[in-house]
Protein backbone atom coordinates (compact mmCIF):
# COMPACT_ATOMS: atom_id res chain seq x y z
CA UNK A 1 0.00 0.00 0.00
CA UNK A 2 1.35 3.24 -1.14
CA UNK A 3 1.16 6.71 0.66
CA UNK A 4 -0.69 8.00 -2.18
CA UNK A 5 -3.10 5.32 -1.79
CA UNK A 6 -3.72 6.39 1.65
CA UNK A 7 -3.80 10.40 0.82
CA UNK A 8 -6.90 9.10 -1.97
CA UNK A 9 -8.34 7.19 1.03
CA UNK A 10 -8.63 10.31 3.51
CA UNK A 11 -10.07 12.30 0.66
CA UNK A 12 -12.95 10.21 -0.45
CA UNK A 13 -13.53 9.24 3.49
CA UNK A 14 -14.05 13.24 4.01
CA UNK A 15 -16.28 13.49 1.41
CA UNK A 16 -18.19 10.16 1.05
CA UNK A 17 -18.50 11.16 -3.21
CA UNK A 18 -16.52 9.54 -5.02
CA UNK A 19 -17.01 12.29 -8.16
CA UNK A 20 -16.31 14.88 -5.81
CA UNK A 21 -13.24 13.43 -4.53
CA UNK A 22 -11.66 12.75 -7.82
CA UNK A 23 -12.14 16.20 -9.16
CA UNK A 24 -10.67 17.40 -5.83
CA UNK A 25 -7.50 14.89 -6.37
CA UNK A 26 -7.34 15.49 -10.18
CA UNK A 27 -7.29 11.95 -11.25
CA UNK A 28 -10.11 9.73 -13.20
CA UNK A 29 -12.97 8.76 -11.23
CA UNK A 30 -12.41 4.83 -12.50
CA UNK A 31 -8.97 5.35 -11.44
CA UNK A 32 -9.78 6.35 -7.65
CA UNK A 33 -12.64 3.44 -7.59
CA UNK A 34 -9.71 0.99 -8.72
CA UNK A 35 -7.47 2.57 -6.03
CA UNK A 36 -9.99 2.26 -2.77
CA UNK A 37 -10.93 -1.16 -4.06
CA UNK A 38 -6.93 -2.60 -3.82
CA UNK A 39 -7.11 -0.94 -0.50
CA UNK A 40 -10.25 -3.02 0.45
CA UNK A 41 -8.93 -5.96 -0.86
CA UNK A 42 -5.53 -5.59 0.88
CA UNK A 43 -7.29 -4.52 4.18
CA UNK A 44 -9.84 -7.99 3.52
CA UNK A 45 -13.26 -5.44 4.54
CA UNK A 46 -15.29 -3.21 2.41
CA UNK A 47 -14.55 0.62 3.98
CA UNK A 48 -17.65 2.04 2.84
CA UNK A 49 -21.34 0.75 2.17
CA UNK A 50 -22.37 1.71 -1.13
CA UNK A 51 -26.14 2.30 -2.04
CA UNK A 52 -26.55 3.14 -5.77
CA UNK A 53 -24.51 6.06 -6.03
CA UNK A 54 -23.71 7.06 -2.67
CA UNK A 55 -20.81 6.20 -0.81
CA UNK A 56 -20.74 5.80 3.13
CA UNK A 57 -17.74 5.50 5.41
CA UNK A 58 -18.36 2.31 7.32
CA UNK A 59 -17.27 1.23 10.94
CA UNK A 60 -14.32 -0.33 9.29
CA UNK A 61 -13.47 2.52 7.25
CA UNK A 62 -14.26 4.89 10.44
CA UNK A 63 -11.29 2.90 12.23
CA UNK A 64 -9.27 2.70 8.99
CA UNK A 65 -9.53 6.58 8.83
CA UNK A 66 -8.04 7.40 12.23
CA UNK A 67 -4.94 5.49 11.36
CA UNK A 68 -4.53 7.09 7.98
CA UNK A 69 -4.66 10.36 9.90
CA UNK A 70 -1.62 9.02 11.81
CA UNK A 71 0.08 7.68 9.13
CA UNK A 72 0.03 10.17 6.61
CA UNK A 73 0.74 13.23 9.59
CA UNK A 74 3.85 11.56 10.97
CA UNK A 75 4.57 11.01 6.74
CA UNK A 76 4.61 14.67 6.62
CA UNK A 77 6.21 15.13 9.55
CA UNK A 78 9.16 13.47 8.40
CA UNK A 79 9.16 15.00 5.63
CA UNK A 80 9.18 18.44 7.06
CA UNK A 81 12.13 17.39 9.25
CA UNK A 82 14.22 15.89 6.61
CA UNK A 83 13.67 19.30 4.45
CA UNK A 84 14.53 20.81 7.22
CA UNK A 85 17.70 19.56 7.72
CA UNK A 86 18.15 19.34 4.11
CA UNK A 87 17.38 23.08 3.32
CA UNK A 88 17.29 25.29 7.16
CA UNK A 89 15.38 28.11 6.17
CA UNK A 90 12.17 26.87 4.43
CA UNK A 91 9.23 25.59 5.69
CA UNK A 92 5.49 26.69 7.08
CA UNK A 93 4.57 28.02 10.27
CA UNK A 94 1.04 29.53 11.68
CA UNK A 95 1.83 31.82 14.11
CA UNK A 96 -1.00 34.01 15.71
CA UNK A 97 -1.36 37.34 17.95
CA UNK A 98 -3.45 39.00 20.62
CA UNK A 99 -5.06 42.48 18.89
CA UNK A 100 -3.24 44.30 20.55
CA UNK A 101 -0.03 43.37 18.66
CA UNK A 102 -1.41 44.33 15.35
CA UNK A 103 -0.31 47.75 15.53
CA UNK A 104 3.14 48.04 15.57
CA UNK A 105 4.83 44.91 17.32
CA UNK A 106 4.03 42.40 15.10
CA UNK A 107 4.53 44.16 11.91
CA UNK A 108 8.08 45.29 13.10
CA UNK A 109 8.58 41.77 13.94
CA UNK A 110 7.33 40.14 10.70
CA UNK A 111 9.42 42.98 8.35
CA UNK A 112 12.79 41.79 10.16
CA UNK A 113 11.74 38.55 9.73
CA UNK A 114 11.40 38.53 6.23
CA UNK A 115 14.61 39.38 5.76
CA UNK A 116 16.09 36.98 7.84
CA UNK A 117 13.77 33.81 6.53
CA UNK A 118 12.51 35.05 3.48
CA UNK A 119 11.89 31.24 2.20
CA UNK A 120 9.47 30.95 5.11
CA UNK A 121 5.93 31.16 4.63
CA UNK A 122 4.00 32.49 7.38
CA UNK A 123 0.11 32.07 7.82
CA UNK A 124 -0.61 35.27 10.47
CA UNK A 125 -4.19 35.37 12.45
CA UNK A 126 -4.58 38.22 14.77
CA UNK A 127 -7.37 37.41 17.50
CA UNK A 128 -7.98 37.48 21.13
CA UNK A 129 -6.12 35.20 23.76
CA UNK A 130 -8.85 32.50 24.02
CA UNK A 131 -9.48 31.74 20.48
CA UNK A 132 -5.79 31.60 19.51
CA UNK A 133 -5.39 28.95 22.82
CA UNK A 134 -8.28 26.73 20.94
CA UNK A 135 -6.26 27.46 17.42
CA UNK A 136 -3.40 25.97 19.70
CA UNK A 137 -5.35 23.30 21.23
CA UNK A 138 -6.57 22.10 17.49
CA UNK A 139 -2.76 22.03 16.28
CA UNK A 140 -3.93 25.19 13.59
CA UNK A 141 -1.06 26.98 14.88
CA UNK A 142 2.68 26.58 15.80
CA UNK A 143 3.06 29.51 18.46
CA UNK A 144 1.40 32.40 19.34
CA UNK A 145 2.24 35.85 21.20
CA UNK A 146 -0.16 36.39 24.26
CA UNK A 147 -0.03 36.93 27.90
CA UNK A 148 0.42 33.24 29.78
CA UNK A 149 -2.93 31.26 28.61
CA UNK A 150 -3.35 28.06 30.26
CA UNK A 151 -5.77 24.74 28.42
CA UNK A 152 -7.42 22.38 30.22
CA UNK A 153 -7.06 20.55 26.93
CA UNK A 154 -3.11 20.24 26.23
CA UNK A 155 -0.02 21.53 28.46
CA UNK A 156 0.90 24.98 27.45
CA UNK A 157 4.70 26.08 27.44
CA UNK A 158 4.76 30.28 27.76
CA UNK A 159 7.85 31.71 27.54
CA UNK A 160 7.83 35.51 28.67
CA UNK A 161 9.44 38.06 26.38
CA UNK A 162 8.87 41.34 27.49
CA UNK A 163 6.62 43.63 30.36
CA UNK A 164 4.17 45.97 29.67
CA UNK A 165 2.67 48.87 31.76
CA UNK A 166 -0.80 48.85 31.67
CA UNK A 167 -2.86 52.63 32.84
CA UNK A 168 -5.62 53.68 33.56
CA UNK A 169 -7.45 56.03 30.59
CA UNK A 170 -9.69 58.69 31.12
CA UNK A 171 -11.35 61.23 29.27
CA UNK A 172 -9.75 65.26 28.63
CA UNK A 173 -11.84 66.51 30.99
CA UNK A 174 -12.34 64.29 33.72
CA UNK A 175 -11.42 65.19 37.03
CA UNK A 176 -8.65 62.43 37.23
CA UNK A 177 -7.12 64.07 33.82
CA UNK A 178 -4.87 66.66 35.52
CA UNK A 179 -2.72 63.79 37.44
CA UNK A 180 0.12 61.92 36.46
CA UNK A 181 -0.49 58.95 39.09
CA UNK A 182 -3.62 57.37 41.20
CA UNK A 183 -4.29 54.45 43.12
CA UNK A 184 -6.67 52.09 41.18
CA UNK A 185 -8.84 52.46 44.07
CA UNK A 186 -9.99 55.74 42.81
CA UNK A 187 -11.77 54.54 40.13
CA UNK A 188 -14.08 52.96 42.32
CA UNK A 189 -17.11 54.58 41.32
CA UNK A 190 -16.52 55.52 37.66
CA UNK A 191 -18.33 54.15 34.67
CA UNK A 192 -15.89 51.64 33.03
CA UNK A 193 -15.35 50.65 29.37
CA UNK A 194 -14.02 47.28 29.41
CA UNK A 195 -12.64 44.66 26.62
CA UNK A 196 -15.16 41.91 25.95
CA UNK A 197 -15.22 38.46 28.06
CA UNK A 198 -12.60 35.71 26.50
CA UNK A 199 -9.72 37.98 26.20
CA UNK A 200 -7.29 37.47 28.73
CA UNK A 201 -6.32 41.21 29.08
CA UNK A 202 -10.36 41.11 30.39
CA UNK A 203 -9.07 38.39 32.74
CA UNK A 204 -6.14 40.72 34.49
CA UNK A 205 -8.57 43.90 34.32
CA UNK A 206 -10.95 42.56 36.54
CA UNK A 207 -8.37 40.59 38.88
CA UNK A 208 -6.60 43.94 39.39
CA UNK A 209 -9.83 45.53 40.54
CA UNK A 210 -11.11 42.80 42.39
CA UNK A 211 -7.76 43.10 44.32
CA UNK A 212 -8.50 46.61 45.40
CA UNK A 213 -11.89 45.62 46.06
CA UNK A 214 -13.75 46.52 43.09
CA UNK A 215 -15.58 43.48 42.47
CA UNK A 216 -18.35 44.88 40.61
CA UNK A 217 -17.99 47.80 37.57
CA UNK A 218 -20.54 49.77 36.06
CA UNK A 219 -19.64 48.64 33.03
CA UNK A 220 -21.55 51.00 29.84
CA UNK A 221 -19.74 49.21 26.99
CA UNK A 222 -17.57 46.39 25.70
CA UNK A 223 -15.24 46.82 23.22
CA UNK A 224 -13.38 44.05 20.83
CA UNK A 225 -10.18 45.41 21.43
CA UNK A 226 -8.06 48.28 23.21
CA UNK A 227 -8.94 51.30 20.23
CA UNK A 228 -12.36 50.80 20.59
CA UNK A 229 -12.38 51.03 24.32
CA UNK A 230 -10.21 54.45 23.93
CA UNK A 231 -12.46 55.43 21.43
CA UNK A 232 -16.04 54.81 24.23
CA UNK A 233 -13.91 56.28 26.51
CA UNK A 234 -12.68 59.67 24.66
CA UNK A 235 -16.05 60.15 24.01
CA UNK A 236 -17.10 60.25 27.52
CA UNK A 237 -18.49 56.69 28.51
CA UNK A 238 -16.27 55.96 30.93
CA UNK A 239 -12.86 55.12 32.21
CA UNK A 240 -10.83 51.94 31.49
CA UNK A 241 -7.22 50.07 32.15
CA UNK A 242 -5.17 49.25 29.03
CA UNK A 243 -1.66 49.13 27.58
CA UNK A 244 -0.30 52.01 25.72
CA UNK A 245 -1.21 51.62 22.60
CA UNK A 246 0.31 53.04 19.33
CA UNK A 247 -2.16 55.85 18.53
CA UNK A 248 -3.53 56.10 21.84
CA UNK A 249 -2.64 60.21 21.76
CA UNK A 250 -4.95 60.30 18.84
CA UNK A 251 -7.90 59.84 21.42
CA UNK A 252 -8.90 62.81 23.65
CA UNK A 253 -7.97 60.61 26.33
CA UNK A 254 -5.53 61.31 29.41
CA UNK A 255 -3.37 58.34 30.05
CA UNK A 256 -2.23 58.12 33.96
CA UNK A 257 0.16 55.29 35.34
CA UNK A 258 -1.13 53.56 38.20
CA UNK A 259 0.70 53.51 41.97
CA UNK A 260 -0.80 50.48 43.51
CA UNK A 261 -1.09 47.96 42.73
CA UNK A 262 1.50 47.50 40.07
CA UNK A 263 -0.20 47.03 36.46
CA UNK A 264 1.56 45.54 34.09
CA UNK A 265 0.92 42.10 31.54
CA UNK A 266 3.92 39.98 30.42
CA UNK A 267 3.55 39.05 27.44
CA UNK A 268 5.25 35.38 25.78
CA UNK A 269 5.37 33.22 23.39
CA UNK A 270 2.67 29.87 23.72
CA UNK A 271 3.03 26.77 21.86
CA UNK A 272 1.88 23.51 23.26
CA UNK A 273 4.58 21.21 25.46
CA UNK A 274 5.63 18.23 23.76
CA UNK A 275 4.05 18.79 20.43
CA UNK A 276 6.24 18.30 17.62
CA UNK A 277 8.38 21.30 16.33
CA UNK A 278 9.62 21.89 12.35
CA UNK A 279 12.50 22.74 11.84
CA UNK A 280 11.16 26.31 10.65
CA UNK A 281 8.95 26.80 13.55
CA UNK A 282 12.15 25.89 15.99
CA UNK A 283 13.74 28.57 14.35
CA UNK A 284 11.43 30.70 14.81
CA UNK A 285 10.33 30.36 18.19
CA UNK A 286 14.60 30.51 18.97
CA UNK A 287 14.24 34.18 16.97
CA UNK A 288 11.69 35.13 19.21
CA UNK A 289 13.31 34.94 22.22
CA UNK A 290 16.09 36.70 20.89
CA UNK A 291 14.55 39.20 18.72
CA UNK A 292 12.71 40.61 22.20
CA UNK A 293 15.63 40.13 24.46
CA UNK A 294 17.66 42.61 22.51
CA UNK A 295 14.31 45.39 22.86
Amino acid sequence: MEIQQLEYFKVVAETEHMTHAAEMLNISQPALSKSISNIEHEIGVPLFDRQGRSIVLNRYGKLFLESVNKILEEYNRAKQEINGLIMPGYGEISFGFIHTLGMEVVPELMAHVHKKYPNIKFTLTQAASMYLLELLEKGELDLCLSQRIESKVVEIEWIELWTEELFVIVPENHPLASRQHIDLCEIKDEPFVSIKKGNALRQMVDQLLKNVGISKTNITFEGEDPHTVAGFVSAGHGVSIIPDIKGLSEYNVKKISVREPICERKIGVSLVAGRYLSPAVNQFKNYLVEYFKGK
